[in-house]
């Protein structure tokens, strides 16, 4: 017998956060997030509460933990686009259907008693959190930054009537086997006929006074038309640099500035941590710390992170100067390679980007949509 329940219970909390540690215990691929930041998903003062309604289930089958799942009705996602849409996240399942078809039967009445007329995902509380489904890739290691899953989620959402709305690619990305010269030549150009400069800090403190408040607003103002963002809150923005401060790099950090010390650019990448908390399921223990801190200090593969680049200059050669940034963070730090995370497939100046890079595409990730009553 399969019955679904509304999360409300300290105990049904936990068998929430603790059931994808149990499902993927032997899967090597698995990356789990943080379990100390997962939890704070229960509690009252959530960053994301002043802007979202949601609700968590869990799957029971004959009276054992079968499966979970979150609807998200994010508000300022709605208010943006003009739809009535829930998110699903967090979804996962033993390889069962009728288990599968029962959580999103709860997460699609909830949304029709919303008066939403369409469920979509996986998508978090905004892009800042794991989204998409992998369908391809399933032999990879997950980043940190994102999620894996089996490969028979995909023919169990599609078994409930989902279908595809966006697919993302990721990349592994090497240094090109021959320095590009012409490129380093070109990205001296562009910075002279634009009057930019590199910008600099002391510190990570130092950059995050100089920097921070123009970055969040760079990147509301690149990413406003991208699928699933939302403009970042306070509370987001305060989140953000809680974390930036425990892993920022500045030998990873790109900035440029125009003759007005205006924010024209600025990347962000992120040392590799998934090997360092894997071990743990996402428990920060001594041995963790220490692995992390290694995996901090000497990093043998990079996560590209947030890019933002102001729409006045998006057609002005800056694609080329965040190459070259990129590049550059490879060879002087003696980078293996880096991970690109989510590209939209058909945002063509990302995608042309990493053409200048030995590129092996080794994931694929989808979101998919439906639409609930009738």
């Amino acid at each position: 017998m399969i019955t679904v329940c509304e999360v409300r219970t300290k105990k049904q909390q936990k068998e929430f956060l603790d059931f994808p540690l149990k499902l993927y215990k032997d899967v090597p691929y698995f990356c789990p997030p943080l379990y100390g930041d997962e939890k704070k998903i229960f509690r009252d003062d959530y960053v994301y509460n002043d802007q979202c309604d949601t609700v968590y289930y869990n799957a029971y089958k004959d009276g054992v933990i079968a499966g979970r799942i979150s609807g998200i009705l994010q508000k300022a996602h709605n208010k943006k686009t003009g739809e009535k849409r829930v998110r699903f996240t967090r979804f996962d399942s033993i390889d069962d259907q009728q288990v599968a078809d029962a959580l999103f039967d709860a997460v699609e009445e909830w949304a029709l008693s919303k008066g939403m007329d369409t469920v979509f995902g996986p998508m978090g509380f905004s892009d800042l959190e794991r989204e998409g489904l992998l369908i391809e890739g399933f032999d990879q290691m997950s980043t940190f930054e994102e999620q894996y899953n089996y490969d028979y989620y995909q023919r169990l959402i599609e078994n409930k009537g989902y279908v595809k709305e966006v697919d993302w690619n990721e990349s592994r990305i090497y240094l090109p086997e021959m320095w590009d010269e012409k490129l380093e030549k070109y990205c001296r150009l562009i910075m002279k006929r634009y009057n930019l400069r590199i910008g600099s800090a002391k510190n990570i403190n130092d950059f995050l006074d100089r920097y921070a408040d123009p970055f969040f607003d760079l990147l509301d103002r690149s990413y406003e038309h991208i699928y699933g963002t939302v403009p970042f809150t306070e509370g987001m923005k305060k989140m953000m640099i809680a974390n930036f401060k425990l892993i920022i790099d500045l030998h990873h950090v790109a900035v440029v500035l125009n003759e007005k010390d205006e924010l024209v650019c600025l990347g962000i990448c992120f040392p590799s941590i998934s090997e360092a908390i894997r071990p743990s399921d996402g428990h920060l223990t001594p041995a963790a710390l220490l692995r992390l801190l290694k995996a901090l200090k000497k990093p043998r593969v990079l996560d590209l992170g947030l890019v933002g680049v102001s729409p006045e200059y998006a057609n002005r050669g800056i694609g080329a100067l965040a190459s070259l940034f990129v590049m550059k963070m490879l060879r002087d730090d003696g980078i293996e390679y880096a991970e690109t995370n989510l590209n939209l497939e058909d945002n063509y100046a990302i995608q042309n980007m990493w053409g200048r890079f030995r590129r092996v595409i080794h994931k694929r990730r989808r979101a998919f949509v439906k639409k609930i009553g009738g």
